[in-house]
Protein backbone atom coordinates (compact mmCIF):
# COMPACT_ATOMS: atom_id res chain seq x y z
CA UNK A 1 0.00 0.00 0.00
CA UNK A 2 2.64 2.26 0.66
CA UNK A 3 4.12 1.87 -3.20
CA UNK A 4 0.48 2.97 -3.82
CA UNK A 5 0.57 5.94 -1.68
CA UNK A 6 3.68 7.05 -2.97
CA UNK A 7 3.01 6.65 -6.82
CA UNK A 8 -0.32 8.97 -6.17
CA UNK A 9 1.87 11.45 -4.17
CA UNK A 10 4.20 11.63 -7.39
CA UNK A 11 1.18 11.86 -9.29
CA UNK A 12 -1.11 14.97 -7.50
CA UNK A 13 2.72 16.60 -6.69
CA UNK A 14 3.24 16.53 -10.56
CA UNK A 15 0.04 16.52 -12.79
CA UNK A 16 1.32 15.36 -16.11
CA UNK A 17 0.97 17.96 -18.94
CA UNK A 18 -1.45 20.13 -16.97
CA UNK A 19 -2.71 23.58 -17.45
CA UNK A 20 -0.88 24.85 -14.32
CA UNK A 21 2.33 22.66 -16.02
CA UNK A 22 1.98 24.77 -18.88
CA UNK A 23 1.11 28.37 -17.04
CA UNK A 24 4.06 30.57 -17.09
CA UNK A 25 4.08 33.88 -14.87
CA UNK A 26 2.40 36.52 -16.45
CA UNK A 27 5.01 38.62 -14.55
CA UNK A 28 7.68 38.10 -17.41
CA UNK A 29 5.52 39.26 -20.27
CA UNK A 30 5.26 42.58 -19.76
CA UNK A 31 9.04 43.21 -20.20
CA UNK A 32 8.81 42.07 -23.97
CA UNK A 33 5.07 43.76 -24.27
CA UNK A 34 6.80 47.17 -23.32
CA UNK A 35 9.43 46.75 -25.38
CA UNK A 36 7.52 46.13 -28.37
CA UNK A 37 4.94 49.08 -27.19
CA UNK A 38 8.33 51.46 -27.15
CA UNK A 39 9.13 49.81 -30.91
CA UNK A 40 5.63 50.82 -32.27
CA UNK A 41 5.89 54.01 -31.17
CA UNK A 42 9.31 54.62 -32.46
CA UNK A 43 8.07 53.13 -35.99
CA UNK A 44 4.95 55.39 -35.66
CA UNK A 45 6.62 57.94 -34.86
CA UNK A 46 9.06 57.52 -38.06
CA UNK A 47 6.56 57.20 -40.21
CA UNK A 48 4.77 60.31 -39.23
CA UNK A 49 8.42 62.50 -39.81
CA UNK A 50 8.81 60.95 -43.08
CA UNK A 51 5.36 62.70 -44.14
CA UNK A 52 7.40 65.72 -42.99
CA UNK A 53 10.01 65.47 -43.95
CA UNK A 54 9.61 66.75 -47.88
CA UNK A 55 7.84 69.89 -46.21
CA UNK A 56 11.33 70.70 -44.94
CA UNK A 57 13.08 70.19 -48.22
CA UNK A 58 10.71 72.73 -49.60
CA UNK A 59 11.52 75.19 -47.03
CA UNK A 60 15.16 74.49 -47.73
CA UNK A 61 14.61 74.79 -51.54
CA UNK A 62 12.69 78.10 -51.08
CA UNK A 63 15.43 79.63 -48.99
CA UNK A 64 18.23 78.97 -51.29
CA UNK A 65 16.27 80.10 -54.10
CA UNK A 66 16.19 84.38 -55.14
CA UNK A 67 13.01 84.86 -55.69
CA UNK A 68 12.34 87.72 -58.02
CA UNK A 69 9.08 89.24 -56.54
CA UNK A 70 7.54 88.93 -53.02
CA UNK A 71 4.19 87.27 -55.09
CA UNK A 72 6.83 84.49 -56.28
CA UNK A 73 8.22 84.41 -52.77
CA UNK A 74 4.32 84.20 -51.21
CA UNK A 75 3.11 81.95 -54.03
CA UNK A 76 6.20 79.38 -52.59
CA UNK A 77 5.24 79.76 -49.21
CA UNK A 78 1.65 79.28 -49.79
CA UNK A 79 2.51 75.95 -51.77
CA UNK A 80 4.57 74.97 -48.80
CA UNK A 81 1.30 75.15 -46.42
CA UNK A 82 -0.69 73.34 -48.64
CA UNK A 83 1.92 70.47 -48.09
CA UNK A 84 2.12 70.80 -44.53
CA UNK A 85 -1.63 70.67 -44.61
CA UNK A 86 -1.52 67.59 -46.60
CA UNK A 87 1.07 65.85 -44.20
CA UNK A 88 -1.21 66.38 -41.43
CA UNK A 89 -3.85 65.14 -43.09
CA UNK A 90 -2.31 62.25 -43.81
CA UNK A 91 -1.43 61.28 -40.55
CA UNK A 92 -5.16 62.25 -38.69
CA UNK A 93 -4.57 65.50 -37.71
CA UNK A 94 -7.24 68.36 -38.86
CA UNK A 95 -7.82 71.87 -38.09
CA UNK A 96 -11.10 72.83 -35.69
CA UNK A 97 -13.48 74.43 -37.89
CA UNK A 98 -14.00 78.21 -35.36
CA UNK A 99 -14.59 81.16 -37.36
CA UNK A 100 -19.22 81.62 -37.92
CA UNK A 101 -19.82 78.66 -35.91
CA UNK A 102 -21.26 78.56 -32.42
CA UNK A 103 -18.91 78.82 -29.23
CA UNK A 104 -17.70 75.17 -28.12
CA UNK A 105 -16.22 75.22 -24.80
CA UNK A 106 -14.73 71.77 -25.96
CA UNK A 107 -13.19 72.80 -29.07
CA UNK A 108 -12.83 76.51 -28.56
CA UNK A 109 -10.99 78.69 -26.02
CA UNK A 110 -12.33 82.36 -25.79
CA UNK A 111 -9.92 85.13 -25.37
CA UNK A 112 -12.30 87.66 -26.22
CA UNK A 113 -16.16 88.68 -26.01
CA UNK A 114 -16.98 91.14 -28.12
CA UNK A 115 -20.25 93.25 -27.69
CA UNK A 116 -21.47 93.11 -31.66
CA UNK A 117 -25.01 93.29 -33.10
CA UNK A 118 -23.30 91.63 -36.38
CA UNK A 119 -23.14 88.59 -35.75
CA UNK A 120 -25.63 85.61 -33.38
CA UNK A 121 -24.71 85.82 -29.96
CA UNK A 122 -22.20 83.21 -28.65
CA UNK A 123 -20.79 82.82 -32.39
CA UNK A 124 -17.15 83.04 -33.12
CA UNK A 125 -16.00 86.09 -34.69
CA UNK A 126 -12.84 85.32 -35.52
CA UNK A 127 -10.27 82.68 -35.43
CA UNK A 128 -6.86 84.18 -33.63
CA UNK A 129 -4.81 80.82 -33.87
CA UNK A 130 -6.40 77.49 -35.62
CA UNK A 131 -7.04 74.86 -33.03
CA UNK A 132 -6.42 70.73 -34.29
CA UNK A 133 -7.61 67.53 -33.57
CA UNK A 134 -5.94 64.02 -33.84
CA UNK A 135 -8.68 62.05 -35.06
CA UNK A 136 -11.21 62.67 -32.15
CA UNK A 137 -8.92 63.75 -29.72
CA UNK A 138 -8.12 67.49 -29.33
CA UNK A 139 -4.74 68.52 -29.69
CA UNK A 140 -5.21 72.15 -29.19
CA UNK A 141 -8.64 74.63 -29.04
CA UNK A 142 -8.99 77.29 -31.22
CA UNK A 143 -8.40 80.45 -29.86
CA UNK A 144 -11.27 82.41 -30.65
CA UNK A 145 -13.14 85.69 -29.93
CA UNK A 146 -17.08 85.12 -29.27
CA UNK A 147 -19.47 87.40 -30.04
CA UNK A 148 -21.87 88.78 -27.13
CA UNK A 149 -25.03 90.55 -28.75
CA UNK A 150 -25.68 93.88 -26.08
CA UNK A 151 -29.14 93.06 -24.43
Amino acid sequence: MTKVRHGLRAKVARPPNSALQRWKPSWRKPASSAKQQQEYREYALAEALTTLLPILDSLDRALKTNAVSVEDFRSGIELIDKQFHDALAKVGVAPIPAEGELFDPNLHQAVQMVETSDTEDNHVIDELQRGYKLKDRLLRPAMVRVARNPK
